[in-house]
């Protein structure tokens, strides 16, 4: 399935389904990945959700998102890198010599394409792909609290290189202004990197709470005690026993309020724009037979 232009696909409801459970088949190998390192992962956000109020994917959602604690997701990439099976999938993380567009590490489908618009002229594989969310150290209430917002925030904009379009016409001035003042690709690395090593440096275990600093500035906002977090339970979804943080119920009540609750009907649609999408051909193999 494909656009011929830049136009945005309506995916049909088998189309919509077919890119769920390949996401899920994504997710399976990366938890067997996680479990035979030791590494510690769940879902969150709307596959949480979906496990307690669907036993699987919520019928509109179109992506699976999973945290991590941060010690765990900075081992991620090396341990990828030495026991993966890199041919079928991808660890993909924004550095110096690698321009994702993304400011967090995706684990992607080497054998599919899909393409969003904000990919186009990005590095990495464009595949289907699953988000690893970093958990943080929640740094104390009052200046320090707010400053390790105001650094998230500068990594989040100087390592997309993206002006946010859903968060005020303000905000979308101020931050086009502050990539036009640093112009060098270099610099960004620079800025967005010691951005990073500011708002990461209290611990999860020397806080008292945590946090998410990747999910934009509504989520980054949020306090979680840490006890939720601490380890895994199972639940169903897709047939399948599935891990969600421990402490579940409090962490989407905090994140969500009603998470039980149904939408708008008009909040009730896919929400990621895809502009191509091919679930049998990976982008290479696309790209030779166009040869």
């Amino acid at each position: 399935m494909n656009s011929g232009n830049d136009e945005i696909i309506n995916l049909k409801s088998d189309e919509l389904r077919a890119l769920q459970l390949k996401g899920l088949e994504i997710f399976e190998y990366f938890k067997n990945f996680c479990k035979e390192h030791g590494l510690l992962c769940y879902f969150c956000g709307g596959c949480c959700i979906g496990a307690l109020r669907n036993k699987g994917f919520i019928p509109w959602d179109d992506d699976i998102d999973v945290f991590m604690p941060r010690e765990d997701y900075e081992k991620l990439p090396e341990l990828w890198e030495k026991y993966a099976n890199k041919d079928m999938y991808s660890c993909n993380r924004t550095t110096k010599d690698k321009f994702m567009g993304n400011i967090m590490t995706t684990i992607t489908d080497n054998r599919t394409t899909l393409i969003r618009p904000w990919q186009k002229g990005k590095d990495g594989v464009k595949g289907v792909m699953i988000d690893i969310i970093p958990l943080d150290g929640c740094a104390p209430d009052g200046l320090k609290r707010k400053l390790q917002m105001i650094w998230s925030m500068i990594f989040s904009l100087y390592c997309s290189r993206m002006v946010p379009t859903n968060h005020g016409k303000l905000m979308a001035l101020v931050c086009k202004m502050l990539l036009a003042l640093v112009p060098s690709d270099g610099l960004k690395y620079k800025i967005w990197k010691f951005a990073e090593k500011q708002m990461t440096k209290y611990k999860i275990s020397e806080s008292e709470y945590i946090t998410e600093l990747c999910s934009g500035p509504h989520y980054m906002k949020n306090k979680y005690p840490k006890h939720i977090f601490e380890s895994a339970v199972y639940k169903e979804f897709e047939g399948r026993a599935e891990p969600l943080p421990v402490g579940y119920d409090e962490y989407l009540k905090i994140a969500f309020g009603d998470y039980m609750k149904l939408p708008p009907k008009v909040k009730r649609i896919p929400h990621h724009d895809i502009i191509y999408m091919d679930l049998e051909k990976g982008e290479k193999n696309r790209e030779n037979g166009r040869n």
